[in-house]
């Protein structure tokens, strides 16, 4: 849906470019995406790298793919890792050689692969990953046939039940792409562009280039750049010549600085993005060229006011989850991002922390699109040992690591803040090296590190709910003597996970500290959002707010459901409290309490969740407890229009501010509703009505746009209905069976049970409070596609799409 080629896109845009040399009409780079037709094996499998191996049973698939989300639940799987036991997949692909590769560079690259995996081509080794999360690429120039089939085999390994605290799938579950260029070339991540001077009436661009193949020689090379605005208007050209007899493998040249007049600013409202087009010419013609985005903005970070975007306050407001997208699992499916990204983006939401890794290429550039701003994150803990997924030792793999992702992230005008870690400072040994001083020296070294490949943007580390000397919850004076963590104190700006309330201490103690709540808990609703002092802090990210994969606090829980959306993305009563508070528009809704609260012990805070649901389908002569969120100064309630009274929003109180209690709701069958008014005047109004018996299925589709491509997702929702057309969100059980025909695979049912051990690769889903889900991926010749759902009892419901 959202996926544009950059080949295409470098295509498109170079055709109005004066400066850039056209002489010769075929482009000097091609960029395929690779993640078409590979088959895979789940399970070892001795001899699959040799490329004679006979794969004509293995089942055939498109990229990205993880392999552990359809493995059968096992509650033996432990719930950190999402009840999935772990194990190895083998993938392989066959393929031609085009002979126009022939004397040029040919790279495979491969974006990530979960949790580490090694790859072949035609039997012989040619790189791997030791962290997943970070991509890599491999030279496969001299290894490649001309005259016979070339096969590319994967071995990926989810590693051990220890090595990760959460779900983290396995398999190649990110893009791979292959890539032709020429031996002088840009090189990977190459392209470095900052706006160092920013005013409305000009914008100042460096671009820096990093060349590699010109090693000792003397090739009379010039790089060329141009800007293009994002309308696609040539607004800025420079040009300068590579260096001779260069003595490094890869060398970084800076172009002469470029301005540009009534500069288009990226924001959250307006996420304008520039494209820098750098061409290599060589002897007159083009030798290389690539085009990469980036948006024109200031990030700045100071006590005095948390965080600015372009001169002007910002507070964060977001969520920190994990890298899993409900039924597709860890696939990085670009639609099943976006779609998480439009959601956050209607609640109010305008920030995402990416914990504790590196998420994928697709997630960034969408967040450039939509205005999201990111803290992004490399890693958990600092442990050569627990809670270490890498093959190798974290001692031996951060450098290697952190220089990629800075590189491959840095142009990304959405990232605001790198985040090297999370939750440290709560035992000596997980913090980097043995230097006795809670990682503050390891953190030192990550920022220089950092700095060297991005001076644009400040760091930072995620505090445990901890205080200085490691001291925790359980300690005698961890309520009396409240000093913030030593490694809090050094680093550019100060994450804490939790303990909003401990703020103004900490701050008596290190005044110069710029606080982030880097997690904050979802079961205190909204008191860490008006708890923070949001004119002086940065922001804050809600832990858990989509529930994910894994994390389990018990059996048959999934995973993580102490949120606000379900891993199906429908939104549960709370998200509408946090809307009231994120988003300026008037709010009011009816959230109706199904149980007691629940709370549990986690990580040295409590977390918890307050059951609730927003229907009217109740027990004939229950009284009912509920809540009306709202940001309006008093709330009416009616039942079957007769007044209950009127409630005020008390905004005195963080804990109840925007959730006005009602108890002991009689309750009788027909219509409640909530009127919210400010100065007495109505501003919105929510209402319940009770729903007859279900009598048939509804589709509904998410997707206007349904891309042929062969990436594109569907996400079809199956609700059940009664006579007059109303969802019905008191019916879990039947069975709805999916059957689809025409230009696209069903590749996911679901119901948002985060409880179900039913699987995601089927055709068939049981109803969850009425609701049901299949994601369809399109395939890469448009068609009609039909898709028909029945279950028992019900009048069956059909649609016909069309993908374009």
């Amino acid at each position: 849906m959202y996926r544009k080629s950059l080949w295409a896109l470098c295509i498109a845009l170079v055709c109005s470019l004066p400066l850039i040399a056209r002489e010769n009409t075929s482009e000097p780079r091609l960029k395929q995406l690779f993640n078409f037709g590979w088959k895979f094996h789940l399970g070892d499998i001795t001899e699959a790298q040799v490329a004679a191996f006979n794969d004509a049973q293995w089942q055939e698939l498109d990229l990205p793919h993880d392999f552990q989300i359809n493995q059968p639940w096992l509650e033996s799987g432990g719930g950190a890792r999402g009840f999935k036991a772990m194990g190895i997949g083998w993938y392989r692909k066959t393929f031609k050689a085009d002979p126009a590769w022939k004397g040029k560079k040919v790279l495979i690259d491969f974006e990530g692969i979960m949790v580490t995996g090694d790859v072949w081509l035609n039997g012989e080794k040619i790189g791997g990953t030791d962290y997943g999360y970070l991509g890599f690429e491999s030279d496969i120039s001299k290894l490649l046939k001309y005259d016979a089939d070339n096969v590319i085999a994967v071995r990926a390994s989810t590693g051990d039940k220890g090595g990760s605290r959460w779900y983290t799938g396995g398999g190649l579950f990110r893009d791979v792409h292959l890539i032709v260029k020429n031996e002088v070339s840009v090189a990977r991540h190459g392209v470095f562009v900052t706006t160092p001077q920013i005013t409305e009436q000009s914008a100042r661009v460096k671009v820096q280039v990093e060349l590699e193949g010109i090693r000792n020689k003397e090739y009379q090379l010039e790089i060329q750049t141009a800007i293009l605005s994002p309308d696609g208007k040539q607004v800025a050209t420079t040009k300068t010549s590579a260096p001779q007899r260069n003595k490094l493998k890869t060398v970084e040249v800076p172009l002469p600085v470029m301005s540009i007049a009534t500069p288009q600013l990226w924001s959250c409202e307006t996420p304008h993005l520039y494209t820098a087009v750098v061409t290599l010419v060589m002897n007159g013609k083009p030798v290389d060229r690539i085009a990469e985005k980036f948006g024109i903005r200031t990030v700045e970070f100071d006590k005095a006011y948390g965080f600015k975007l372009n001169g002007k306050k910002v507070f964060l407001k977001g969520i920190a989850n994990h890298h899993d997208l409900g039924a597709v699992g860890a696939a990085a499916h670009e639609t099943a991002i976006a779609r998480q990204m439009d959601l956050l983006k209607k609640f109010g939401y305008n920030h995402i922390r990416t914990s504790h890794n590196p998420y994928s290429e697709a997630f960034l550039r969408l967040a450039d699109e939509k205005g999201i701003l990111i803290v992004d994150e490399l890693y958990d803990k600092w442990s050569n040992k627990d809670y270490w997924p890498g093959r190798k030792p974290w001692t031996e793999l951060w450098p290697g690591n952190l220089t990629e992702w800075i590189k491959r992230d840095r142009n990304h005008p959405s990232v605001i803040l790198w985040s090297f870690g999370n939750e440290l400072q709560m035992r000596e040994d997980l913090a980097g090296y043995p230097t006795g001083d809670w990682g503050v020296t390891t953190y030192r070294m990550m920022n220089v590190l950092a700095r060297r490949y991005d001076s644009t943007r400040k760091t930072t580390v995620a505090m445990f709910p901890a205080r200085a000397g490691g001291v925790g919850k359980n300690d005698k004076d961890f309520n009396t003597n409240i000093v913030p963590p030593e490694l809090a104190t050094v680093t550019d700006v100060a994450s804490f996970n939790y303990r909003w309330y401990n703020y103004a201490d900490y701050l008596k103690h290190a005044p110069d500290m710029n606080i982030y709540q880097s997690e904050a808990t979802t079961n205190e609703l909204l008191a860490p959002y008006f708890g923070m002092n949001r004119d002086k802090m940065v922001g804050l990210a809600y832990w858990g707010a989509i529930e994910y994969w894994g994390e389990s606090n018990g059996w048959p829980k999934k995973g993580w459901a102490y949120s606000f959306f379900n891993h199906a993305l429908e939104p549960l009563p709370q998200a509408y409290l946090v809307k009231s508070a994120f988003s300026e528009d008037p709010q009011v809704y009816i959230g109706v309490m199904d149980s007691e609260k629940e709370n549990i012990e986690w990580n040295d805070i409590t977390v918890g969740h307050l059951p609730l649901s927003a229907h009217w389908n109740r027990a004939a002569g229950s009284k009912q407890n509920l809540f009306t969120f709202t940001n309006a100064e008093e709330v009416e309630l009616l039942l079957n229009g007769k007044s209950l009274g009127v409630q005020k929003n008390d905004t005195s109180d963080v804990a109840k501010r925007n959730m006005i209690y009602w108890q002991q709701v009689p309750y009788q069958a027909g219509k409640i509703i909530a009127i919210a008014r400010t100065n007495g005047k109505e501003i919105a109004r929510h209402e319940l009505v009770t729903t007859g018996a279900a009598v048939a299925l509804k589709i509904e589709t998410e997707n206007a746009s349904w891309k042929a491509d062969g990436m594109d997702l569907q996400y079809v929702k199956v609700y059940a209905i009664d006579s007059k057309g109303r969802q019905v969100p008191t019916l879990s059980g039947p069975e709805v069976s999916f059957q689809l025909s025409g230009a696209a695979n069903l590749v996911a049912v679901d119901n948002g049970d985060h409880h179900s051990d039913e699987l995601f690769n089927t055709n068939k889903r049981k109803l969850h409070n009425g609701f049901a889900q299949g994601i369809l991926r399109s395939q890469q010749t448009a068609g009609e596609v039909t898709i028909k759902v029945a279950t028992p009892g019900l009048n069956p419901a059909a649609l016909k799409i069309i993908t374009r």
